[in-house]
C-alpha cells in the first residue's frame, strides 16, 4: 500500500477547508504545520457576524467585473491564510509551515498560479512563517521560501489569487 506524502496530506486537509468557504468567486483553505502538528486551519469568509457573499447571493467584485488580484477593498471576505494566521499563536507560527489551496467555485478546479495576495505575504512575514506550500495539481505544490518574499520587496506584489 502506498503511503501519501506529508505535503499531499496536509494540502488535503487544506482542500476540505475550503469547502466551509463562503465566498461564491473562489474560496482558499490554509493550515499553518509545525513539528507535523496542525497549528490552526483557516479558510475564506466574511468576518464574524458580517453576511458572506454566499448568503447574500452576489460578490461585489464579480458584479463589478473587478480584475483578480485588485481592488481587495470591495472584498467582503477575510483570506484564508490571514484567518489561519489570526487563530495561532505567533511563538508557535515562528518557523512553520502554511500550506494553501484554492478553488474557483465557477467550475470546481484548483486555482491556477495561486499565491498569496500582497497583505497575506505581510501577514505570513510578520508572523514568522518559514515556507509557503501551495496546491497546483492534485498531486503537484510548489515549495516558497518566505525569506524569498523578504529578500525581493517586490514579490510582495503578490498575484492575486482571491
Amino acid at each position: 500500500m502506498d503511503r501519501i506524502d506529508k505535503h499531499n496530506y496536509y494540502l488535503d486537509i487544506c482542500e476540505t477547508i475550503l469547502e466551509r468557504g463562503t465566498c461564491i468567486r473562489r474560496n482558499f483553505g490554509a493550515i499553518i504545520v509545525k513539528n507535523d502538528e496542525i497549528i490552526s486551519s483557516g479558510y475564506s469568509g466574511a468576518p464574524r457576524g458580517r453576511k458572506n457573499c454566499s448568503d447574500l447571493g452576489y460578490c461585489r467584485r464579480e458584479e463589478l467585473k473587478v480584475e483578480r488580484g485588485t481592488r481587495y477593498e470591495l472584498c467582503r471576505s477575510v483570506h484564508a491564510e490571514q484567518n489561519a494566521i489570526i487563530s495561532a499563536r505567533r511563538q508557535d507560527m515562528i518557523g512553520a509551515t502554511l500550506y494553501l489551496v484554492g478553488k474557483e467555485m465557477t467550475n470546481g478546479e484548483l486555482v491556477k498560479n495561486a499565491s498569496p495576495c500582497s497583505l497575506c505575504k505581510r501577514f505570513v512575514i510578520n508572523a514568522g512563517i518559514a515556507r509557503v506550500i501551495i496546491r497546483d495539481t492534485n498531486k503537484d505544490f510548489r515549495i516558497i521560501d518566505v525569506q524569498e518574499w523578504i529578500d525581493n520587496d517586490d514579490s510582495l506584489k503578490g498575484d492575486g489569487s482571491y
